[in-house]
């Protein structure tokens, strides 16, 4: 299984919320490119990037961070946040980044997703953000109508790769992953499950190594020290 160590990014700032929560907000670095660093120092591949501020205003704000990160690093980077065009794909691809994550403009872009899965392929991930079972929107302010199955069924048949599923009640929370939801979604789809939300401990780890998912996004167990990445990497690929 892939672990991809996350930096939330606001103003420029490697943050954490808790909870998807704007008024609970951690600074972690003040360069998050100095923690992209230690992360693959510790033989990380992957890194996972969400921008905040783009997640709600659907703009690119900290398109220079990313930037810096991709061109000073060997990481795959996959980044969601504000995705609601094919001219920000278009954009972030062209900095280097491996793979876009499509939320909000997954459920309210019309056939946007469906044109840039055609257009960009496998650079084309979803974020499945679940709350009480029901996808929420534009960084999770949002509660949609559509529940998690309807949207797997319908991200499965379009034909996407990948689907980053967050668990909203566990982000930051530090309880541990919901493993009878990724075993449920491993079981019933082929596409390629990253699990995200509350991974806490290397028990966590090995569990959805266990379940055969194909990554796992650590965050602030990494920051609090909760779970050393060195070892998660080692744990994941036992």
């Amino acid at each position: 299984m892939n672990i991809f160590p996350a930096i939330d990014l606001y103003e420029g700032k490697a943050v954490r919320l808790y909870k998807g929560d704007y008024q609970q907000m951690t600074v972690y670095d003040p360069d998050p490119l100095d923690t992209a660093k230690k992360f693959e120092a510790a033989g990380a591949r992957f890194l996972h990037m969400v921008d905040l501020e783009g997640a709600k205003s659907g703009g690119t704000p900290n398109a220079e961070t990313v930037r810096r990160i991709v061109e000073n690093t060997g990481l795959f980077v996959e980044l969601g946040g504000g995705i609601r065009s094919m001219e920000v794909i278009e954009r972030y691809l062209s900095l280097g980044v491996k793979r876009v994550i499509l939320g909000t403009a997954a459920i309210t872009g019309g056939d946007f997703a469906e044109r840039a899965v055609q257009k960009y392929g496998d650079a084309i991930a979803v974020g499945a953000d679940v709350r009480d079972g029901l996808i929420s929107i534009k960084g999770w302010t949002e509660q949609s109508d559509m529940t998690l199955s309807q949207f797997m069924d319908k991200y499965q048949r379009m034909g996407v790769r990948t689907v980053i599923c967050t668990d909203i009640s566990r982000d930051g929370a530090m309880r541990g992953a919901n493993r009878a939801l990724y075993a449920d979604l491993q079981r019933q789809y082929q596409m390629d499950i990253i699990a995200s939300g509350g991974v806490s401990t290397l028990d966590d780890i090995r569990a959805l190594a266990g379940m055969g998912l194909y990554g796992a996004i650590i965050g602030k167990a990494y920051y609090t020290g909760a779970i050393d990445l060195k070892t998660a990497l080692e744990v994941s690929a036992t």
